[in-house]
């Protein structure tokens, strides 16, 4: 206190900059040791990997997950690319962030997760796969962007930038891949994977043309996992991977029918995999807790020792990580909006039931936009020749089901639909009510069918209607509402 005093007497203005000075650099000697965060999307991958029992060999993938966690019940907000991320980004659910369908952009105003570790000192670079929009470029120090065919991996620069940061900040890494979004590219360093060996997932057809498409997503799927290896091989060179988390998972599941833009586990689920050191994590747990994607951007701001915007919807994870047993939230949700052509339907996920709703069963769910592309072929070949599986079927109905409603621990395909059965009108009540509450507390409105954003392709002939990626915009969900003014999470228990 006598110091102070003294130094005052000095004059008021040099003690101000005294502390100035030495706020700045405490400040920096701070920001050193606070740990760095990687989050590594894939584009378009299911739980493929080895280490979540799938097909696919992927070592590097293996290793973050036999030093960190595994989380085998986590969820997207939607199988659809751009509202996914969007979601990632914000900690929101799609129809929250006014980025409910494809090729939306983040609208400006919204709340950022890498914004505030930026304002918090980080080093903010995203690399790869943008497709969020102008606004949301100010959250980050680099965007580097890549433009496909140009770069078809998105991740030839991740290295470089680990490479180039600033030494004396705490980095935060938002890196994109285009693996394994199609069109597929040969694998030219490893042997492609052998097609009559593939066992194709449910809804897709079983046939020499699907097999062989699938096997060319194998080899993405495992040049992904090359990728990733080359981040965790810097990161040791520096001496940085001890305190540093590394978040991966995929925007949505794999480019196939009744995956990708669906509500079934194919398109939802997502391998999600947390690795931190010096996290005290309990490593190489498998969680069964569930998980959303929206919980992505608390936990890493827990990382960070920052506090959660009240913008935010989800949950951190870091507790489950930590204490497996712990669950954060019993109850998740999913959205299926537009993606190239009409479409609206929910998802809730409780305990071992999941329960979808069709706003619009008469419109058929078959991607137009990929009707030229292989497993699609097949399926209209097979659709005139009258050989579709019931599954299979399902994309062309125009009397669909409302209601779905799926154990899948007994029926992790999702094939046997509950809805109808008297045994189970208890749980379609309970999950009803929850979908219900969940609408009604975060501002999720349908719009009328007739005002949903068009088909961008005719229905019959699949020729393109409208130029660009997206036709004039109708009405979104959660429009109505005002939802992107709407912080209710909505029930998690």
């Amino acid at each position: 206190m006598i110091k102070v005093r003294i130094f005052m007497g000095v004059g008021k203005r040099l003690f101000a900059q005294a502390l100035e000075l030495g706020f700045a650099f405490s400040f920096a000697l701070h920001a050193a040791d606070r740990p760095n965060v990687v989050l590594i999307i894939a584009d378009d991958i299911s739980p493929d990997f080895s280490c979540f029992d799938g097909p696919v060999k992927t070592p590097a993938i293996d290793g973050l997950a036999a030093g960190g966690v595994l989380f085998e019940n986590a969820y997207v907000t939607a199988s659809s690319c751009s509202p996914s991320r969007c979601s990632i980004i914000t900690g929101r659910y799609p129809h929250n962030t006014g980025a409910p369908e494809l090729h939306m952009v983040l609208p400006e105003g919204q709340f950022m997760f890498p914004k505030a570790l930026k304002d918090a000192g980080y080093y903010s670079v995203m690399s790869g796969k943008w497709h969020m929009g102008e606004a949301t470029r100010p959250a980050f120090d680099v965007v580097d962007d890549a433009h496909y065919p140009e770069e078809p991996t998105g991740a030839a620069n991740w290295v470089q930038h680990l490479q180039e940061r600033p030494m004396n900040k705490p980095f935060f890494m938002w890196f994109a891949a285009f693996d394994a979004h199609r069109p597929w590219e040969a694998d030219t360093e490893e042997t492609p994977h052998d097609a009559s060996k593939i066992v194709v997932p449910a809804g897709v057809p079983d046939t020499p043309i699907a097999r062989a498409d699938m096997a060319s997503y194998y080899d993405e799927v495992r040049r992904f996992d090359r990728y990733v290896g080359g981040v965790v091989e810097e990161l040791k060179t520096q001496g940085v991977y001890e305190n540093t988390a590394i978040i991966l998972l995929g925007d949505n599941g794999r480019p196939f029918p009744r995956s990708k833009t669906s509500l079934y586990d194919d398109g939802m689920k997502t391998p999600l995999i947390v690795h931190w050191p010096e996290g005290k994590f309990k490593v190489g747990s498998r969680i069964q807790s569930l998980v959303s994607a929206i919980d992505i951007a608390p936990a890493i701001l827990e990382v960070a020792g920052l506090s959660v915007a009240p913008q935010v919807q989800g949950i951190s994870f870091l507790p489950i990580c930590r204490e497996p047993e712990v669950q954060t939230r019993e109850i998740l949700f999913g959205e299926r909006n537009w993606h190239t052509q009409r479409s609206c339907g929910r998802m809730v996920r409780c305990g071992d039931y999941v329960y979808m709703r069709d706003f619009v069963p008469g419109s058929y769910s078959f991607q137009m936009v990929d009707s030229e592309t292989a497993s699609y072929v097949e399926l209209l070949r097979l659709k005139e020749e009258g050989k579709l599986r019931p599954e299979e079927a399902e994309a062309f109905s125009t009397k669909r089901a409302r209601e779905r409603l799926f154990d899948v621990s007994k029926d992790p395909k999702q094939l046997n639909n509950l809805a109808g059965n008297p045994e189970m009108n208890g749980t379609m009540e309970r999950m009803r009510a929850m979908l219900d509450t969940w609408q009604e507390r975060t501002g999720d409105s349908i719009p009328a069918i007739e005002d949903m954003t068009p088909d961008r392709h005719d229905r019959e002939t699949y020729e393109r209607l409208f130029p660009g990626m997206r036709p004039p915009e109708g009405v979104v969900a959660g429009q109505e509402a005002g939802a992107t003014e709407i912080n209710d999470a909505g029930p998690i228990r």
